[in-house]
């Protein structure tokens, strides 16, 4: 695996031209929704949020929503739609957890999509996540299975290749959530690495803080 930092800033632009990628976070909206149940009562913090695919699926069902991402580039394509869409009930944060930014706030469902296989350092990410819910609040977790470095046309940025969810199911545990349970949200059909098109899932695992 290529520890390299990938330039998302870069990436930006064009993030939303694939049409797989919306797919995606369409998918794993449709499992979250249905599985939390999201209310207007809600405060919600999108982590890692992009170009906010996910967090504006879930906009209309939430009281509120934070997208937090550590590119700047993917939160000004976030920005402007928010200001394209005039709503006021989401907004932006830059967060770099891996240079130690604080997450501000208290929420009571946080998500995050496809983020979690960039991040070197999981158990204290997940520490942080559980410390920003407030109780009783829901942690959603989608990403890969593990997939043997395939995904990706290039490794750059990422330091799992995906995740065996049994013991990713141990580590949100340790970091103090409970009521664990996890699902298949999303298939994703496309060439892999080798140029070969294979099939691969993805997770969504779901946690409460007690």
């Amino acid at each position: 695996m290529n520890s390299t930092k990938r330039n998302f800033d870069k990436e930006a632009a064009a993030w939303d031209e694939r049409p797989q990628r919306v797919k995606l976070a369409g998918d794993i909206a449709d499992a979250i929704i249905r599985e939390v149940q999201p209310t207007n009562r809600m405060n919600a913090l999108d982590f890692g949020c992009g170009t906010g695919l996910l967090t504006f699926r879930l906009q209309p069902l939430v009281r509120t929503i934070i997208g937090t991402d550590s590119s700047q580039g993917m939160l000004d394509v976030f920005n402007a739609k928010i200001a394209a869409a005039e709503l006021d009930n989401v907004c932006s944060m830059f967060c770099d957890s891996a240079k130690n930014d604080a997450l501000q706030g208290k929420y009571h469902l946080i998500v995050s999509s496809m983020t979690l296989h960039h991040v070197r350092e999981v158990g204290p990410l997940l520490a942080t996540l559980h410390k920003a819910l407030l109780a009783g609040g829901t942690l959603c977790l989608a990403d890969l299975d593990l997939e043997g470095g395939a995904f990706h046309e290039d490794n750059t940025g990422v330091f799992h290749q995906g995740f065996d969810r049994a013991a990713l199911q141990t580590t949100l545990h340790e970091a103090g959530f409970s009521e664990v349970r996890n699902l298949t949200a999303a298939e994703i059909v496309k060439p892999a690495g080798d140029g070969i098109t294979r099939s691969f899932s993805v997770f969504l695992m779901i946690a409460k803080k007690a």
